[in-house]
């Protein structure tokens, strides 16, 4: 038998390939959906999110407020004979005190051997409210001799509260220490080179008085 069927009538598939520039038009398509999609989150994220968008606050400077030095509200006792150079090294005023009253202190240069001693009044103001401030001061002709009395005297003081080295341009020239009283009082005891100090006075200002003393 002969197949009566044409050609035309047999059906073939046929695959065609997809032209180059079909895939670029396909890709921009893609490509353009997704960054709308990307915008559109980004910008209901921002609405919708706490705090999304917003900068975050400048942080506050911090502000150091320093009070002025206290200054004296009296004047200085005048002082009396001929001075000396030590004499001249001790100031009429440290802080808010204010020097009312320089005499002899005998006992250091007759008991301990300083070459001169004085004990220095100083007040922050006139009558029983004022704080009182006393300073003894002493030098000695040797280091060595300033630095046996300072010795002795900082060791009876008691234990003391702290303690150190004196400077003087980054150099060590002495020591200090500082105890304090039953009633309140502080006492400090320095030694610079020959020349050894003390200081007595309310426990809560005698620190901050020997930081400003200029010896």
């Amino acid at each position: 038998m002969t197949d009566e069927r044409t050609p035309t009538s047999r059906r073939r598939h046929v695959h065609r390939r997809t032209s180059p520039e079909v895939f670029r038009r396909r890709r921009i398509v893609v490509a353009t959906v997704m960054g709308t999609v990307v915008l559109l989150v980004a910008a209901l994220t921002a609405f919708v999110w706490p705090g999304y968008g917003v900068p975050e606050p400048e942080p506050t400077p911090t502000v150091t407020t320093t009070a002025p030095p206290p200054t004296p509200t009296i004047e200085p006792a005048p002082r009396e004979g001929e001075q000396t150079d030590l004499t001249g090294a001790l100031p009429d005023t440290v802080l808010a005190f204010v020097q009312r009253g320089l005499v002899d202190n005998a006992p250091w240069h007759d008991d301990h051997g300083a070459v001169e001693s004085w004990r220095v009044t100083y007040t922050d103001g006139e009558g029983g409210d004022a704080t009182e401030v006393v300073l003894t001061v002493g030098q000695w002709s040797e280091e060595s001799d300033a630095t046996s009395f300072y010795d002795a005297q900082a060791k009876a003081a008691g234990r003391p509260l702290k303690g150190g080295t004196v400077q003087v341009d980054g150099e060590d020239v002495g020591s200090y220490s500082v105890t304090a009283e039953d009633d309140g009082e502080g006492v400090i005891w320095w030694r610079n080179g020959t020349v050894v100090i003390q200081v007595v006075g309310p426990a809560e200002v005698v620190e901050d008085f020997y930081s400003a003393y200029p010896l």
